[in-house]
């Protein structure tokens, strides 16, 4: 296809391993709370699901390419501080992967789900079943989890408008606009 000339042209930014990957975790994560109260095995094997599905993109950061790398878009706490005081300032530059802030969120996000996933396991074991610190901590994780699920959102929602794109539909069809006066394309 084609692309137009100019600064409104689309690049490729997360391949399709990324985007299956972020579908595959949101709909394993939503089901999970759905089925947290029902009886049957469903909701311990959402659970295994979406431990399979970060270490998948655990791999994929490490081994894929361009922007789904965890290289490209984990930048230090001082570069991300700067980031966020940019944004309070509205002078954020726009990243065509994620932006630091974003980038955080992602590794807060996978670790969240893998805390979740351990403790919901640990809570299978003959050792901790019943336990109630464990069954605790458990739905803590998973509240804390959902928190900062909303902050995602919330977090794309502002970006989308603050930088007239719609990140939803980038990461379902993978491109993003490529102006040449944004902020750092790949680092």
């Amino acid at each position: 296809m084609n692309e137009p000339a100019g600064p409104h042209r689309s690049i490729p930014v997360w391949d399709v391993a990324v985007r299956v990957l972020h579908w595959s975790l949101v709909l394993t994560v939503a089901a999970a709370w759905l089925t947290r109260h029902s009886p049957g095995r469903w909701h311990e094997w959402l659970g295994y699901a979406t431990l399979a599905i970060v270490a998948a993109r655990t791999a994929w950061g490490f081994i894929g390419a361009g922007y789904a790398r965890f290289a490209d878009f984990i930048r230090p706490v001082p570069v991300t501080a700067a980031y966020a005081r940019d944004v309070l300032a509205h002078r954020d530059a726009r990243y065509v992967g994620h932006n630091p802030l974003g980038g955080w969120m992602v590794a807060a996000l996978l670790a969240l789900v893998v805390s979740v996933g351990l403790t919901g396991w640990l809570y299978t074991t003959d050792r901790f079943w019943g336990v109630p610190w464990v069954e605790e901590l458990h739905e803590t994780l998973s509240d804390v989890l959902f928190a900062f699920v909303a902050l995602h959102i919330a977090g794309v929602a502002f970006t989308s408008v603050r930088h007239r794109e719609n990140l939803v539909a980038a990461m379902l069809h993978g491109r993003k606009r490529a102006d040449v006066r944004d902020g750092p394309q790949h680092s």
